[in-house]
């Protein structure tokens, strides 16, 4: 019987680029201080310490934080963490640097959008507070300060493999051989968002519900060398998107095979056993056959639960037998497997 745990080989790194993110958002905050509060009676220091007060309106701010995320689900979309980054397919290097470009020219118009008014906003923070003016203008600071607190940067990497002799890159080995772990863990909790979201509770969706599957799989294809049981599981949703109509509302067994498929790719025990067996010459059509019937199943027994029969997946929604599906074929080792 064959482990299912996932250990990426070293040789990944010839694949990879690593890169490093590093926003910085001026947080527009001090700490308060006992002359805040001259006068009042405060808590010694080894009981409480004062927090923070706010010398701008954070909402001017919001915007940087948007684009913070912004990046971050980029690189989340194409890579996997890795030490304290992102691992991405070099492939894909100029497709996700053009990106980040964009999002880095509208950061920073909006910082110099933000600074040309700063001014002005730090004195309606401060008419917006009456009574508390003074302890906003004692901790107020220059435009330029500002300034020198923002930026939005990105850095590349190249990896080379270790010597598998050397003791000191033991911790390198042991990032690089969990990527494929880290990977399923990443999928996992996309499709548990993707399935409270577009399917939990659905007797129909749109094709709109479809976008966070295709994100799925863009990343698992791209990242395919990452780990022998990633390419399986890609081509499952491949075969899965195949087998739907090509326009209009999805419903009866197609939602069900979707359904059953997002319920796979959020448990990752059960994604890596799958991706297995297709790799043992299961196919990907019989694989989805099961998770329509474990969906339909599933309604019976909802039903029962309820005593109300009726609502049982009817005979003649059963799914059709994905014999006339076509398979994708399986995807490049590039040499790791």
């Amino acid at each position: 019987e064959k482990s299912m745990n996932t250990h990426t080989d070293i040789k990944v790194l010839d694949s990879l680029l690593a890169l490093h993110l590093e926003v910085n958002i001026w947080t527009a905050r001090k700490k308060l201080s006992p002359e805040d509060f001259a006068g009042a009676t405060l808590p010694p220091e080894d009981l409480a310490s004062l927090g923070s007060k706010r010398v701008c309106d954070p909402e001017v701010l919001r915007v940087f934080g948007t684009l913070k995320a912004r990046a971050v689900s980029l690189l989340d979309r194409h890579g996997v963490r890795f030490l304290g980054g992102w691992a991405i397919p070099e492939s894909q290097a100029d497709v996700i640097v053009t990106e980040l470009e964009q999002i880095l020219q509208d950061f920073n118009a909006a910082k110099e959008d933000f600074l040309s008014r700063y001014d002005e906003s730090v004195r309606d923070w401060i008419a917006k507070h009456s009574g508390w003016e003074q302890i906003i203008a004692d901790s107020t600071v220059s435009a330029e300060y500002v300034r020198s607190r923002m930026g939005f940067i990105w850095k590349f990497f190249r990896i080379v493999p270790p010597d598998p002799a050397d003791p000191v890159m033991e911790g390198l080995k042991d990032e690089v051989a969990s990527l494929g772990q880290t990977l399923f863990g990443e999928v996992s909790k996309a499709a548990t968002e993707a399935w409270h979201k577009c399917f939990a509770g659905k007797t129909e969706i749109t094709r709109k519900a479809l976008s966070p599957l295709k994100t799925i799989h863009q990343k698992l294809s791209g990242l395919s060398f990452v780990e022998p049981r990633v390419s399986p599981v890609a081509d499952l949703i491949h075969t899965a998107f195949e087998h739907l109509p090509k326009r209009g509302r999805i419903e009866g067994a197609n939602l069900l095979m979707l359904q059953g498929l997002v319920s796979l790719l959020r448990d990752v025990e059960a994604l890596i056993e799958h991706g297995q067996k297709i790799m043992d010459g299961t196919c990907s059509k019989d694989v989805l056959s099961l998770l329509v019937e474990g969906q339909v199943d599933a309604h019976v027994l909802d039903a029962q639960g309820d005593d109300n029969l009726d609502t049982a997946m009817p005979e003649d929604d059963m799914p059709p037998i994905f014999a006339d599906m076509p398979m994708q074929p399986v995807m490049p080792s590039c040499g790791l497997w």
